[in-house]
């Protein structure tokens, strides 16, 4: 059998070598470039490794200050009795904890010589004016001096109580919001407040809201496991109150003095039932002090530690220790002339079903609760309540 073969010439042999073994070392780099990155990557995820293991939680040191008093309190020029509630810083460490301040002599005092020396009230760190007792008026200074057990003393700035304007008018706005959660919980009716700024500069107001709602239901608690709620009825008649502690809603009369205040929004009504909504409205009127004040606590409230958030600090308060000035008082002592009314919002026109909470089951026969007088409930009916 013949075999035949092509005749290259030398010259195309030696080009054909040299494109073979530019092919190779192509190939040869390429291999090397790839197990030199897989050499980098494997030492930089060993380091990654290493520095994340080295890694421990900071704890920063706990923040300790001295027990300091803290006032809430104020009057009015609506009928009393007026509270001053009395309590004690804590460290950090223990979140959400004042200690109560008991067995303090505390006292209010106006500018005309009349003064009244408050009932501390059995829970402690509370106390109260009598019902007949000394009275708001508006035009008059009013002081408040406290001795403590362990002999400090303080008192507040007098403080000159100012007539608030009356309110014009009340009404409320239906409204679905935007948004993807459910058609009841973006269904709600604005409430707002029209009233008149005085002639005179200088006019501060807050605005504060409570609701009342009639309750059979005492005591109430979630089955585990279930969604199932059991509880016991009341005794007597009873309301849950409801209010916002942190809806400081504060304005001053320096771009409308003498003007009308329109559409002032006071809260927002839930769409948890079709039926009334029964809400009561205060108007409070301001020294320049307790604007200051309530204004520095809504920026503290508000503020979520962002990048451009002012750094925290405490709010001027109006109050001092007499006989050591270098001891630390928190809190603030007001004289405010208030003026309230009423609204009850029609929930009718609400859109499908409301977004109610389950119905408690009350067994039959069971025991009643005392329904007790709280800031969350009493057995007082409301000043305006007609159901």
């Amino acid at each position: 059998m013949k075999r035949y073969f092509q005749r290259v010439p030398q010259r195309m042999l030696k080009e054909r070598m040299s494109e073979s073994m530019k092919t190779y070392r192509i190939v040869f780099s390429g291999a090397s470039a790839l197990r030199s990155f897989t050499h980098s990557l494997f030492h930089s995820f060993f380091w990654l490794l290493f520095v994340a293991s080295c890694v421990t939680e900071f704890q920063p040191d706990a923040v300790s200050i001295p027990a300091s008093l803290v006032v809430e309190g104020q009057i009015t020029d609506q009928p009393g009795p007026y509270s001053v509630k009395l309590t004690r810083t804590a460290d950090y460490s223990y979140k959400s904890l004042n200690l109560l301040e008991t067995g303090a002599t505390v006292t209010i005092s106006d500018n005309q010589g009349n003064q009244e020396v408050l009932k501390e009230q059995a829970s402690g760190g509370v106390y109260m004016t009598s019902a007949n007792g000394i009275k708001g008026v508006a035009g008059r200074s009013y002081k408040l001096t406290i001795q403590t057990k362990a002999g400090k003393k303080y008192e507040s700035d007098p403080e000159v109580l100012v007539a608030a304007p009356p309110i014009q008018k009340i009404y409320y706005e239906y409204t679905v919001e935007p948004g993807s959660s459910s058609l009841a919980k973006r269904q709600g009716w604005n409430v707002y407040l029209d009233t008149k700024d005085p002639e005179a500069p200088g006019n501060f107001y807050r605005w504060d809201w409570t609701h009342y709602e009639f309750t059979a239901v005492c005591f109430k608690r979630e089955v585990p496991n279930t969604n199932t709620v059991t509880g016991l009825g009341c005794c007597s008649n009873c309301w849950d109150i409801t209010r916002c502690y942190n809806c400081i809603n504060v304005t001053s009369d320096v771009n409308v003095n003498g003007q009308s205040i329109s559409r002032q929004f006071i809260m927002r009504v839930p769409y948890k039932s079709k039926s009334k909504y029964y809400l009561e409205i205060q108007q409070q009127a301001l020294s320049k002090g307790a604007y200051d004040f309530w204004k520095s606590v809504r920026g503290l409230v508000n503020n979520t530690g962002g990048l451009f958030d002012p750094a925290p600090a405490s709010a001027p308060g109006n109050l001092r220790c007499v006989n050591d000035p270098t001891t630390m008082v928190y809190g603030y002592f007001g004289a405010t002339g208030l003026v309230e009314q009423y609204i009850n919002v029609d929930r009718s026109n609400g859109q499908g079903p409301p977004d109610a909470d389950p119905p408690v089951i009350i067994p039959v026969p069971s025991n009643c609760v005392v329904c007790e007088n709280s800031l969350y409930r009493t057995p007082n009916q409301p000043r305006w309540w007609q159901f």
